[in-house]
């Protein structure tokens, strides 16, 4: 998909988000209330990301605004590194896209030691029935 297509198939907050690497405002989504089961996928192109099962409730004061996940599935996403704003921090992106999602951090509350924190206008919900 090229970035007209990205432009016609978001929102313009998703397309600042995931196209443009900015963030919502926190506790902003419905995904951080979300407790149906099933798989969280990438809302610009459909890849399966997280398993519900992974999603935890933030344990980072900080960090609790956004949707959190102790792993994704597996070669679902790509770690960048990210300098920008004077911090050093893990960027993570869709590995099918390349849109970004947010950044992972250390954490001692989740059973992994790693908190994905995740912008909600990133993730759809596909049921699990």
């Amino acid at each position: 998909m090229n970035e007209d297509e990205f432009k016609k198939k978001l929102t313009p907050e998703q397309y600042k988000v995931l196209r443009e690497k900015g963030t919502e405002a926190p506790f902003s989504g419905k995904p951080l209330y979300e407790s149906r089961q099933g798989a969280y996928n990438c809302a610009a192109c459909g890849n399966p990301l997280f398993s519900s099962d992974s999603k935890f409730d933030g344990g980072i004061e900080s960090l609790k605004g956004w949707p959190s996940f102790e792993e994704a599935i597996p070669g679902s996403v790509v770690f960048r590194d990210d300098n920008s704003h004077g911090m050093r921090r893990t960027e993570v992106v869709c590995g099918k896209c390349g849109s970004h999602l947010g950044h992972i951090f250390d954490d001692s509350v989740s059973g992994t030691g790693k908190h994905f924190c995740i912008n909600s206008v990133c993730l759809n919900l596909t049921e699990r029935k």
